[in-house]
Formats: C-alpha cells, structure tokens, sequence
C-alpha cells in the first residue's frame, strides 16, 4: 500500500479500525498501512440516519469500521436493508447502484460500497424532494 497522508482540523473525529479519535489540533497524519477508516464528513450518526439510502450507508459503514462482531452485524443489516429498498424502488438507478454496493461488501470493499451508497443517498434526496444528509454525503 502506498502511504496515505491526511490533514485533519481540530475537533474533527476520524475513526481508525473501529477506534474513534478526536483531533485536539490541527494535524497532518500519514497512514503506512491498510487500515479502515473514515474521517468528516464521511462519517454518519445514528441519529442521522433517519432515511432508507441512509440506514443502509450507516449499516454499510458499521460492516467496514466497526469490530469484527459489529463488520458482521452491519453487513447482515445491510444485506436486508438493500433488499427491502430495492423491493420498494421504481428506480433501476438505485437497484444496480446497491447491487453493486452490496457485491463490493460483500468482497470486503467496503469504502467502494460506501461510496455507491452516497450516490443513492442523493438521489434519494432529490426524488424526495429533503435536504442532504448533514455529514456523510462528501463528494467521492
């Protein structure tokens, strides 16, 4: 793997093979091996999980930070999720986007998966006519 060099604002929590840290100041960290992480605005709270697309991203970024219970837990939630969303849906967009979030998952891919998530999340958004999510919709 090549290395990873982030720059991190004070106050912002970044969360690191299953451990949440919160930056005290601003900081500049280079990752020099595989880890799962998620930072910012990449990161969603229970709380704001509070549509279908974006129960799915939570359960989704649960299967990829959490520890190796919670990785499970999260990829079954999603797994049902999914299929109940997809039952739901008239749009062939969002099936084939969470067909293949759920493959990319499933192969343990899951920064992919999420990342195809948020694409449902705003389309979501826009045929529901509601405002984005607070933080987890950055641009991939």
């Amino acid at each position: 793997m090549s290395t990873l060099v982030l720059e991190l604002r004070q106050g912002d929590l970044m969360v690191v093979n299953g451990a949440p840290i919160r930056f005290r100041n601003r900081a500049r960290i280079e990752l020099t091996a595989k880890a799962r992480f998620l930072f910012g605005k990449q990161l969603m709270t229970p709380e704001m999980a509070s549509t279908p697309a974006r129960r799915i991203y939570f359960a989704l970024q649960t299967a990829y930070i959490g520890d190796e219970d919670e990785r499970e837990a999260g990829l079954a939630v999603a797994r049902r999720l999914i299929a109940e969303f997809q039952a739901a849906t008239t749009s062939g967009l969002a099936r084939d986007l969470l067909d293949r979030a759920l493959a990319s998952a499933e192969a343990d891919e899951c920064y992919q998966a999420l990342k195809l998530v948020r694409r449902v999340m705003r389309h979501e958004e826009v045929v529901l006519g509601i405002a984005p999510a607070g933080g987890a919709v950055a641009e991939d």
